[in-house]
């Protein structure tokens, strides 16, 4: 398939994708088409810069991680739902640089996973490492270092490849 076709193809599927997300979150308001408009072309070429066609995501380790990041997510929110509730709060809130070996287009997709577990959020980048605040800095953060190699197994290069 050449470069241009599958740029088409992928840019249509994103296209429908993007506009099927746009009309799930406005309930099927056709009023909210007027932003829409704006919406999903803009996350199109957002998408289409981040992760060209010619570099397609892993789709069968996506769906294989895909278990695991939505309980590793339920139990993180559980967690994080305990330690709101009760009455001393143990929490050490605090900062962990995470030394990632990702090229840019994934560190994104890895900052946006992190940030989507309860609990940490991805605040910025020192060099080559993640600036993550997190509840319990005295954790152990060793998981994270595990996701990224799934990012890295899903974007279809190994960890410390550029």
């Amino acid at each position: 398939m050449t470069k241009r076709r599958l740029f088409w193809i992928s840019g249509l599927a994103r296209s429908v994708l993007f506009a099927l997300c746009w009309l799930v979150l406005t309930e099927g308001d056709p009023s909210a088409w007027v932003f829409g408009a704006l919406a999903v072309p803009g996350a199109l070429a957002l998408s289409l810069w981040l992760l060209p066609p010619e570099h397609p995501l892993q789709w069968r380790r996506v769906i294989a991680v895909l278990p695991k990041f939505l309980w590793e997510s339920v139990k993180g929110g559980v967690d994080v739902a305990w330690r709101a509730f009760m009455p001393r709060m143990p929490i050490a809130p605090g900062w962990v640089l995470l030394p990632v070996a990702l090229p840019d287009t994934a560190r994104v997709a890895l900052s946006a996973e992190l940030s989507l577990m309860p609990g940490t959020l991805v605040a910025g980048t020192q060099e080559q490492q993640l600036l993550v605040h997190v509840l319990d800095r005295d954790a152990d953060h060793s998981g994270m270092a595990a996701i990224e190699r799934e990012v890295a197994d899903m974007l279809g290069k190994p960890a410390g490849q550029p």
